[in-house]
């Protein structure tokens, strides 16, 4: 599933065409994604102005001139294509006349939501496992919402800190590979992020999560060097477009790369990437969840 770099590189996409610009038409193809999708949905988006295109956590915030906001989630195979309004198109490319139509054939198949703009320019959802949604929810009522208010921190705000996590982190007896995944208590950071950042923090993924704060909830060395990376490995997946593993792709059509940079995760029985660790990544199961880390230099 799309984790915070994805979806952030995604919404840095979607943004030059949405922001000023307006739904002239919304093609709804079906009445559900993985829930329905709201009553009225078309007729709700035809004409509104998109005045702002943010993000919560794995969420698409795109807020609209009359107050309300359509919340998008890529689920696990959601993605956007474009058609520009000069023909230039940003779907996947194929090589082959045979490819291609059977590029347009599998696209159409999953296409559930196509968003007319008032430029000419298309916008077309697929999501050929419909595990994404989309909600329409009044501004005011979004931090209420159920999507929304149990959600933790972001992780790239200024409010991230080596004293907050200290603080949240006192006492508990979880991992701290659990700690970061819990969207509770960080919003968007997920397993493979997990995994980098603990990795460049030099932390076992068993350590116990209150292990990293002082009996007074103050911050350590860990502490520090964790929120350090967590940040770090976030900015450098963006930077890099998110990572492609399978069905992710960025708006433009093209693939992220950070996978091409990945430390440990999906690096199990290879030598550990540290320079002089000697170490050899392993893969253990937390919480359901594949994580990878290096034994040797992670402790």
């Amino acid at each position: 599933m799309p984790e915070l770099p994805e979806v952030e590189t995604v919404r840095r996409g979607l943004e030059p065409i949405l922001i000023g610009n307006a739904f002239a038409r919304v093609e709804q193809r079906r009445k559900d994604l993985r829930f329905p999708l709201p009553k009225r949905f078309s007729e709700r988006l035809e004409g509104r102005k998109i005045e702002a295109l943010d993000r919560r956590a794995k969420y698409l915030l795109v807020r609209l001139d009359d107050g309300e906001v359509l919340v998008m989630h890529l689920g696990m195979t959601g993605s956007f294509s474009i058609d520009h309004a000069n023909g230039v198109s940003t779907s996947p490319a194929r090589e082959g006349r045979q490819a291609r139509a059977t590029a347009r054939e599998d696209g159409a198949k999953h296409e559930h939501i196509v968003f007319h703009m008032r430029d000419g320019t298309a916008i077309r959802y697929s999501d050929a496992r419909r595990f994404g949604l989309m909600d329409l929810v009044q501004a005011e009522k979004l931090s209420s919402h159920a999507l929304f208010k149990g959600l933790g921190i972001e992780p790239l705000s200024s409010s991230f800190t080596p004293e907050w996590l200290a603080a949240k982190l006192k006492g508990k007896k979880t991992s701290i590979k659990a700690a970061l995944v819990d969207q509770r208590l960080i919003a968007g950071l997920g397993n493979i992020y997990a995994c980098e950042a603990l990795f460049r923090a030099g932390i076992s993924p068993k350590r116990l999560a209150g292990a990293l704060a002082t009996k007074s909830g103050k911050p350590t060395a860990r502490t520090e060097a964790l929120v350090e990376s967590v940040k770090a490995v976030l900015k450098d997946a963006i930077k890099a477009g998110g990572s492609s593993l399978r069905d992710y792709r960025r708006a433009d059509g093209s693939l992220g790369e950070f996978q091409h940079t990945f430390n440990v995760y999906g690096r199990e029985g290879k030598p550990c990437a540290k320079k002089g660790c000697g170490g050899t990544v392993r893969r253990i199961v937390q919480g359901g969840r594949s994580t990878f880390f290096c034994p040797t230099c992670q402790t």
